[in-house]
């Protein structure tokens, strides 16, 4: 019996063997090459056996092996990103060779997310992306053109128009009141604040994450939304040399009408004034003085290529414009260099290095022609003086030392100049099946410095304080070090991909200040040619954060899509107890064009639901907010001497914590017709609570305010892309539609209400208070003029009408938050020739037009606007312009009177443009050459009577907006560029 069964088992084992062997003998090696279309070898491209997860990747020369079954149905799929996908049948072959050619509409598909990318049809969140060919249909100084009109959701705020005016961006409105409201900007993986310095030349792709499930990968920073700005590299095997320029002219599309000397001199003689006019005969334009043709030139040469695992872009740039009003200038040189090699078919290495210099010459704007206003000068200095003095100074008003506004522009030498680096440097490893390791190192390097001489002769305010110089410096130097791993699997229908990492940044302040005053001559312009130091100030600081980051992605079926995201932030600026924020998001979607009964569907080509909620912070707030800081200068008398002294400057906040933004997001993505119509919309809650204010204290404490976490923000909002194609022959057109709905509300402000927004002696425009959107405008209800008096007459609390009003009659008179944003942009182009149209304007949004009560308001002896040749003169005159009235503010206080709609429709841009057909530029040995014409601002429909709608005295400021105060206004463009390529 033992026998029989040993006999069994050794025949068991001899079949088990046989088995095996006849398995092995079934399987065989085959060997090959991946290229791309130029025959050079492309390293990391996929080859895996259709239907199983049987595969390798291509080495450094492009080569593979591979064990599989002896069958001759197989299949092997090869693939690389940004390449079209090969299916080879392996037959009989051993040696199979496979040629790879790119797909730009993949490329076009592959969006750029935080710490990744991802297919645009995978994407959960309300994401919003300008790639490379919107890019290059316009010619601008700076990104904020580039975004503005493009992307629903997204305000572009141009507060001026100065050459060296950076814009300011909303992303979903404004969600605090004292913090930073502009988006995080990280370009080529390094955040940063400051865009002006960089090269919109070299801009591949912008993507927008708007809502908090795609920006909580960046947490405590995403608040105000992200913006990703990702940069060129070589395209093809063959180096390509690009050389773009334009140059062009700039004017102010529109000036204001005021009085001649005639009626100056009538209107002086009402107020009382008088003196010798013969002596003051001339008839100055001052706006013609002021206002000049600027103009713009700009040259940007690039090289690039890819070959043997390397990929590289180099470039170089000058811009240089001269602004529209008289002095204001901006120069800018950048130097780009982004290097990628591939070491093996595991190991990579990069750098993304931008170096920048940057100078500007501002102008004073914004002021009162009696604190060196340039636009407020130009409309209030009378007519009947001349520029100059016999002796070259400069003139002034006849009653009072208000010098005319070249002085301001031409009297005052200064600039500001800056050199940047920022760049970083990346190694990527592939340490084991489906891992992938990144490291990341990244600076941002900036030294500016600003210097400033007012000599001792030409002005009366220099000769006053015998000449002033001031210098300015400061240093910023940022660094960022993130060390990431991301997982990558694909099971039967499963698609999963995850990542983890760690983040460390940091930033130092490094600034000094020196004033000196009493100069001997003008010959020494640098400080020590002073002999009084006025101020001599040195400041450092530092700010923190350290992170930790999680995402992960899944897929299945390619209809059903889920993301979630974690971050914990740890940042210097709060106190010991609250310093960590956590910030959790998640987001999904459903594929529904996926289903079987929509695949099918020849109207449906792509339908997809997107829901999404998450947390971000904002912890831009100053360096030291938490601590209980202490104040020099507080000097104290000891013996008959003074000491030096300090003082508690600030209150101590050990709790002070991260303000905190939660928002919903419901989004839809339609394509149907082939793609011809796309559409996308998204609907949104956004809540800020713990907002970081400088709230009131009792007064018991020995404070007034102290920064804390007090009240609460929302905005809410729908928003509408829709895209489509109308043409597409041999004539092509498509067409582009963005409109946004935005809603703003304090909801809850410890039931103060805040005054902002000083203006011209008036008192405050802005009224922060709770039920009410940031940006509510504040004042009296105009009533009218009394025919009797000539007094301006005012509505008060009661109904009823009153020429002295209080302070409780004032009520909210305008909102400077539109009704909605709105963009049209059309494509046409027949053979060679194109042009593109982009309209862009607001609606429903209120301006304070503060410049007419400087113009309007005759009350001392400013030159005025033509409008008050309207006044009333004497009893029985009906006119809506009250008298003139000396020192009095009464008739011209801050009211609906000088409320103007906002709203307009602007040309914003307008390119047309040639490209020669193939046969004269193989003649001219050149692969591109191509002429434009662009036109800026050409067109402003509105029916706002100042400069321009678009601006605001007060910058980007969150609270008071929409405030015109002689504010250097939007230009009119046209430039003439080329772009060649070989």
């Amino acid at each position: 019996m033992i026998l029989h069964c040993k006999k069994k088992t050794e025949l068991f084992l001899l079949f088990l063997l046989l088995s095996l062997l006849t398995s092995f003998a079934q399987e065989k090696k085959i060997k090959g090459k991946v290229v791309d279309g130029n025959g050079l070898p492309v390293p990391g491209a996929s080859i895996v056996v259709k239907n199983t997860s049987i595969g390798t990747n291509s080495d450094f020369d492009g080569l593979f092996e591979l064990q599989i079954n002896d069958d001759p149905n197989i299949i092997l799929l090869v693939s690389y990103i940004g390449m079209k996908a090969q299916e080879v049948i392996v037959g009989n072959q051993t040696n199979i060779n496979v040629v790879l050619l790119e797909n730009i509409e993949d490329l076009k598909e592959i969006v750029v997310i935080g710490y990744g990318t991802q297919k645009k049809g995978d994407l959960t969140g309300a994401v919003a992306t300008i790639d490379s060919q919107k890019l290059q249909s316009r010619s601008v100084g700076q990104i904020g053109s580039l975004i503005q009109g493009q992307i629903t959701g997204v305000q572009v705020l141009s507060s001026g128009g100065k050459p060296s005016q950076g814009l300011s961006i909303r992303v979903r409105g404004t969600s605090s009141i004292s913090s930073g409201s502009e988006p995080l900007y990280v370009i080529d993986g390094v955040p940063t604040s400051d865009t002006r310095s960089l090269n919109p030349s070299d801009i591949e792709s912008i993507t927008v994450l708007k809502d908090a499930s795609s920006a909580a990968i960046y947490g405590a920073q995403g608040a105000n939304g992200v913006v990703l700005i990702t940069t060129k590299r070589g395209t093809s095997a063959k180096p390509t040399v690009t050389f773009d320029t334009y140059a062009g002219i700039s004017q102010v599309w529109k000036t204001q009408k005021v009085l001649n000397g005639e009626q100056y001199r009538d209107l002086m003689t009402e107020l009382g004034y008088n003196t010798n006019w013969s002596q003051y005969n001339h008839n100055t334009d001052w706006q013609d003085k002021i206002f000049q043709n600027g103009y713009t030139q700009n040259y940007q040469l690039a090289v690039s290529g890819k070959n043997n695992g390397t990929n590289y872009y180099v470039s170089g740039g000058f811009i240089d414009q001269q602004g529209a009003v008289r002095s204001a200038e901006m120069t800018r040189y950048n130097f780009k260099i982004n290097l990628d090699q591939e070491i093996n078919n595991w190991l990579s290495v990069g750098t993304r290095l931008a170096y920048t210099k940057y100078s500007d010459v501002d102008i004073n704007d914004n002021n009162n022609v009696n604190v060196g206003g340039v636009l407020l000068g130009a409309l209030t200095t009378p007519a009947v003086i001349d520029t100059y003095n016999s002796d070259g100074s400069f003139t002034s008003n006849p009653f009072q030392n208000w010098e005319n506004p070249l002085a301001s522009t031409d009297g005052l030498d200064r600039k500001y100049k800056n050199t940047r680096i920022l760049g970083n440097l990346y190694l990527q490893a592939k340490i084991l099946k489906d891992f992938t390791y990144k490291s990341n190192f990244g600076i941002d390097n900036g030294n500016g410095m600003y210097n400033a001489f007012l000599d001792p002769f030409r002005t009366g305010y220099g000769r006053a304080i015998k000449g002033r110089a001031i210098r300015t410096t400061n240093e910023n130097f940022f660094y960022i070090f993130d060390n990431t791993l991301n997982y990558k699997k694909i099971v039967d229908k499963h698609n999963i991909e995850g990542l983890v990492g760690g983040v460390i940044q940091k930033n130092t302040y490094d600034n000094s200040n020196l004033e000196v005053r009493n100069f001997a001559s003008a010959s020494i312009t640098t400080p020590n040619g002073g002999s009084e130091i006025i101020s001599a100030t040195a400041t450092k600081s530092e700010k923190s954060n350290v992170s930790f980051i999680s995402r992960l992605n899944y897929a299945y079926d390619d209809k059903y899509l889920l993301t979630a995201n974690f971050r914990a932030d740890a940042s210097s600026v709060f106190g010991p107890n609250n310093r960590w924020g956590y910030f959790p998001s998640f987001s999904a979607g459903w594929k529904v064009s996926n289903e079987n009964f929509l695949k099918e569907s020849n109207l449906i080509n792509n339908l997809k639901l997107r829901f999404g909620w998450g947390i971000v912070g904002n912890d831009q707030i100053g360096n030291y907010a938490y601590y209980g800081r202490i104040g020099n200068g507080s000097n104290y008398p000891i013996g008959g001497t003074t000491q030096p002294g300090s003082y508690p400057a600030t209150l101590e906040n050990l709790s002070l914590k991260w303000e905190e933004t939660t928002q919903t997001n419901l989004g839809v993505d339609l394509e149907i017709l082939k793609g011809k119509i796309k559409l996308t919309a998204d609907a949104y809650v956004k809540k800020t609570k713990d907002l970081l204010y400088n709230a009131p204290l009792p007064t018991s404490s020995g404070f007034d305010r102290a920064l804390q976490n007090i009240g609460e923000v929302e905005n809410k909002g729908f928003e509408l892309g829709i895209n489509t194609i109308n043409m597409d022959s041999d004539f092509k057109w498509s067409s582009g539609l963005n409109i946004s709905f935005n809603r703003n509300e304090v909801i809850n402000l410890i039931g103060e209400d805040i005054l902002l927004g000083s203006i011209a002696g008036r008192g405050n425009a802005v009224l922060l208070k709770e039920g009410l959107p940031l940006g509510t405008l504040y004042g009296y209800i105009f009533g009218g003029v009394d025919p009797a008096t000539g007094n301006a007459y005012y509505i008060d609390k009661n109904g009823n009408s009153t020429f002295t009003p209080s302070d409780d009659d004032r009520v909210v008179i305008g909102d400077a938050n539109p009704d909605f944003i709105y963009a049209i942009n059309n494509s046409f182009s027949y053979k060679g020739f194109g042009l593109q149209v982009l309209l862009e304007g607001t609606y429903g949004n209120d301006m304070l037009n503060a410049t007419r009560i400087e113009t309007e308001g005759m009350i001392d002896p400013k030159n005025q606007s033509i409008e008050v040749l309207h006044r009333w003169k004497q009893p029985g005159d009906i006119t809506d312009i009250p008298r003139a009235s000396f020192g009095n503010t009464d008739n011209s206080r801050i009211s609906t009177r000088f409320i103007e709609d906002g709203s307009y429709l602007r040309f914003k841009a307008v390119t047309f443009s040639y490209s020669f057909n193939q046969k004269i530029v193989e003649k001219l040995k050149l692969s591109n050459f191509k002429l434009y014409v662009t036109g800026e601002n050409l067109i402003t429909l509105t029916n706002y009577s100042g400069y321009d709608p678009e601006v605001n005295a007060y910058g980007g400021a969150n609270v008071e907006r929409g405030i015109d105060f002689g504010t250097y206004p939007q230009s009119r463009t046209v430039l003439f560029g080329m772009n060649v390529s070989f």
